[in-house]
């Protein structure tokens, strides 16, 4: 873990919970061992999306869509979403939920490679959410700089891998090695690079939230 259970226990214990459906979507999930982004996390997108306002959001890596509809219910309703999935079994579930969230006109899902879509996409947006393979987010950054706008925010999730990242890549098990060094790689750029203002947080699996400043 990357925070004290104890504390974050009591920091989920304060949680007023979302929607009647966000929640029975959640129970859904953990009754058939889906991930879904964490509570801490959650609560962190909905503020995010008070204080920003977007109106265009990009999501990579659907699932079955609770973070997409979290984001339609905490958004404003001139908001649209667009979501990417391509594991073929969790596509229809989303779908399912969209409707059961009446939000299959708000939420667009683009089936397929997240990097082969994104390259083919021809609109910008103001908030990007990135819940897809780790490995892969490094690999995203050109396409998210070319779909950000000026002032446009991203978040990035489960960026710590349990606590993985810390150690040197020979502490960590062998099939996680090219997840870990392109991590790193990723956390490297956002944080260093000229074009974003980065915070990393010790929050679920660690979140970043970069705001992107065009040259």
């Amino acid at each position: 873990m990357i925070v004290d259970d104890r504390m974050k226990a009591y920091i989920n214990s304060l949680d007023s919970g979302n929607t009647p459906l966000l929640d029975r979507i959640e129970e859904e999930a953990l009754e058939e061992f889906i991930p879904i982004i964490r509570k801490e996390t959650q609560n962190l997108l909905k503020v995010l999306l008070k204080i920003k306002q977007p109106l265009n959001i990009l999501e990579v890596g659907t699932a079955i869509g609770f973070s997409a509809i979290l984001m339609g219910e905490y958004s404003s309703k001139a908001c649209k979403i667009t979501t990417i999935e391509k594991y073929h079994k969790r596509i229809p579930i989303a779908k399912a939920n969209f409707i059961r969230a009446n939000m299959q006109d708000k939420i667009k899902l683009l089936e397929g490679d997240a990097l082969e879509i994104m390259s083919s996409l021809d609109e910008q947006y103001d908030f990007i959410f990135m819940d897809a393979a780790k490995a892969q987010y490094i690999n995203f950054l050109p396409q998210i700089r070319r779909l950000l706008i000026d002032d446009g925010v991203l978040i990035s999730d489960n960026v710590m891998q349990d606590g993985d990242i810390v150690e040197s890549r020979y502490a960590v098990i062998r099939r996680n090695r090219t997840i870990h060094s392109r991590m790193r790689d990723y956390l490297y750029e956002l944080t260093h690079a000229r074009d974003f203002i980065t915070t990393v947080l010790p929050i679920g699996d660690g979140v970043t939230i970069s705001v992107f400043k065009r040259k």
